[in-house]
């Protein structure tokens, strides 16, 4: 285990292959950590009483440099010890990880904090977009920026 700078985002990626829950556990834990929070977003059978057969997900060029700085605010905002994000991109199916959250803090509820702080800043400020295709053919677009 690396030591690892207080209030620091270790990992932020946004890639296609399949996401690691373990790399972004790994990344945060620390002898400072005592307590680690992790949101782990996975692609759901159904959405707005329409079944979903899949997701596409569509970053922005600017999506990593808008992830980065997303993830460096809220490790700074917060008593933390450090943060990772991963996003993945393409066509992923039901049941596959979309996102995974990890936040290490000396104690759980500064984790809590930051972990739901973040996940919820990367869905309102990173410009990842995500395309649902319903199992009657049909399509939309939703989480654009």
């Amino acid at each position: 285990m690396s030591h690892i700078r207080t209030g620091q985002a270790v990992i932020v990626a946004i890639r296609e292959p399949e996401l690691s829950v373990d790399e972004c556990l790994n990344a945060v834990r620390g002898p400072g950590v005592g307590g680690v929070a992790v949101f782990i977003g996975t692609v759901r059978d159904h959405d707005g009483g329409h079944g979903v057969a899949e997701l596409e997900y569509t970053a922005h060029p600017r999506a990593g440099a808008e992830l980065e700085r997303v993830a460096a605010t809220v490790a700074a905002a917060h008593a933390v010890e450090a943060v990772a994000v991963t996003h993945r991109i393409g066509l992923l199916g039901i049941g596959d990880i979309a996102v995974v959250v990890a936040v290490g803090a000396p104690h759980r509820a500064e984790a809590f904090a930051a972990c739901r702080q973040l996940i919820d800043d990367v869905k309102a400020q990173v410009p990842i977009w995500k395309r649902q295709v319903f199992l009657d053919g049909s399509s939309e677009w939703v989480g654009a920026c």
